[in-house]
C-alpha cells in the first residue's frame, strides 16, 4: 500500500486541489465549513491522503474497501460528496457523517453551541438569555451545564423544573439547591401527576448516576413531556450547591 508523507511537496499540493474541491462543493450546493476548524482540517487531510493512495477522494471515515480499482468500484466505496450526505445525512441532520459540509443552519447553531461550552466550562462569563434558552434545550447535562441553567433560572432567564427522582433517604442526605420536587423512580407513576401540569414546560431530571434519570427521561417523553433534559452522570458529578434535609 502507498505511504503518504503529509509534509512532502505532493502531499501538500493534493491539499491544496482538496480545499478548493471543498469550496467547489459548498458553493454548487449551498453548504458551508463547518465551524470547528479541527474537523475541516482532519477531514481535508483523508481526502487528499485518499486521492493520493487511491486516485480517488473516498470519504476517509470509512474504510476504503478492495485491493484494486475494479474492487473498490464495486465495493461502492463512499466518494465525497457521496450520495448518503447529499441525499440523506444533510438534508436530515444539517450536516454529512464526516463534518465538512454543513447547511448554514446547522453552522449557526453548532458555532453557538460551542460558544455556549466554553461559557459554561471555562467560566469566562455568564449566559446571555439567548444561550441560557440554547442551553436548555441539551437533552444530555453535565454539572457545569446545569449549574449555569440554575443561575440563569435566578436572574429570571429562563424557566424549568428541576426534579430528583432519586429516592427519599438519597434526597435527605444531600440534593441539589433549587430542586422543585422529588418523584422517587419506585413511586414514579404513582406521583408524576405532581408535575402534569409542566408537560408543555422545561424539566430537568436528575439521580445519583443518571440512569434512573435517563430511564425517567425516556418514559415522560412517551407521557407527552415535551421537553425533558437529563443530568447525565447525575448528581455525583454535580459541583454546585447542595443541602441536606
Amino acid at each position: 500500500m502507498t505511504t503518504v508523507d503529509i509534509n512532502s511537496p505532493e502531499f501538500q499540493d493534493e491539499l491544496g486541489k482538496t480545499w478548493r474541491f471543498v469550496e467547489k462543493v459548498n458553493k454548487q450546493f449551498g453548504f458551508v465549513a463547518n465551524p470547528n476548524v479541527e474537523v475541516n482540517e482532519g477531514v481535508a487531510m483523508g481526502l487528499a491522503r485518499n486521492k493520493l493512495m487511491y486516485g480517488k477522494r473516498f470519504c476517509p471515515c470509512f474504510m476504503v474497501i478492495g485491493d484494486t480499482a475494479e474492487e473498490r468500484n464495486k465495493a461502492d466505496n463512499r466518494i465525497c460528496p457521496c450520495k448518503p450526505a447529499l441525499e440523506v445525512e444533510i438534508p436530515t441532520d444539517g450536516t454529512c457523517h464526516c463534518g465538512i459540509f454543513c447547511t448554514p443552519e446547522f453552522a449557526k447553531a453548532q458555532s453557538e453551541h460551542d460558544t455556549i461550552e466554553e461559557v459554561v466550562h471555562q467560566h469566562s462569563r455568564g449566559l446571555s438569555k439567548h444561550e441560557a434558552e440554547l442551553l436548555l434545550e441539551t437533552q444530555q447535562l453535565d454539572g457545569e451545564e446545569l449549574e449555569a441553567l440554575i443561575e440563569a433560572r435566578e436572574l429570571g432567564m429562563v424557566d424549568f423544573t428541576l426534579l430528583d427522582v432519586r429516592e427519599m433517604m438519597e434526597f435527605k442526605q444531600a440534593h441539589i439547591v433549587g430542586t422543585d420536587v422529588l418523584i422517587p423512580t419506585s413511586k414514579f407513576y404513582a406521583q408524576i401527576e405532581k408535575i402534569n401540569d409542566k408537560k408543555e414546560t422545561p424539566v430537568i431530571v436528575y439521580c445519583f448516576s443518571g440512569s434512573r434519570s435517563y430511564q425517567v427521561q425516556h418514559v415522560m417523553k412517551s407521557m407527552g413531556f415535551k421537553q425533558v433534559g437529563n443530568l447525565q452522570h447525575g448528581i455525583m458529578t454535580f459541583r454546585g450547591k447542595t443541602q441536606r434535609g
